[in-house]
């Protein structure tokens, strides 16, 4: 069984976080994922399924992946409860005295690169890359980059210790986790 890695989190400056600049919009989306052959490969659909940490739907309504999403404000029950009845969700997080906790299934994971970086505005960037980049050198974030990979921007509460941030991916399971500490009670009112 392969055994878990961490993940290099990547510290980027606010000036040079990932830019996602086409919006994933639900009438480009749905064709794309519809589409046999030309769209959507068994891969992109199995990381944009429902229940997915990367589904535009994981909330309930189409939500851009690419825009940041204060997970952390909700209670992970109420908030899933509805795929939760449905279906099998891949998603799991959770608040402790000292950290919070984010544990996803990545589909394809042992054939895809995974990232994770955040930037200054506790911002949490996860993700992933299956095909080869565009070959006029272009970045595949700039297009249509559901077509290229995935991406799920996670903002991060105000106690979160973003510069401590720590990742790792079971090869095996093909499942992410992310724990971020909290900032001790001193340090979160000073910032």
């Amino acid at each position: 069984m392969p055994p878990r890695r961490a993940i290099d989190v990547r510290k980027v400056d606010s000036g040079a976080a990932p830019k996602w600049r086409m919006s994933l919009l639900e009438s480009t989306f749905t064709p794309f994922l519809q589409s046999p052959g030309a769209g959507a490969d068994a891969a992109a659909k199995a990381v944009f399924a429902e229940g997915s940490l990367f589904s535009p739907y994981l909330f309930g309504k189409f939500f851009d992946p690419a825009d940041a999403f204060p997970l952390w404000e909700f209670e992970s029950e109420v908030l899933l409860a509805a795929l939760r009845r449905g279906c099998r969700t891949t998603v799991d997080w959770a608040e402790t005295d000292c950290e919070y906790y984010l544990r996803a299934d990545i589909p394809g994971g042992r054939k895809c690169d995974v990232e994770v970086s955040g930037d200054g505005a506790r911002v949490v960037d996860v993700s992933g890359l299956w095909r080869a980049p565009p070959a006029d050198g272009r970045d595949w974030r700039a297009g249509r980059w559901w077509e290229h990979g995935f991406v799920r921007r996670v903002e991060l509460p105000e106690d979160a210790d973003s510069g401590r941030v720590e990742a790792f991916l079971d090869d095996g399971e093909g499942s992410l986790e992310i724990r971020v500490p909290k900032r001790k009670g001193d340090q979160a009112a000073a910032s």
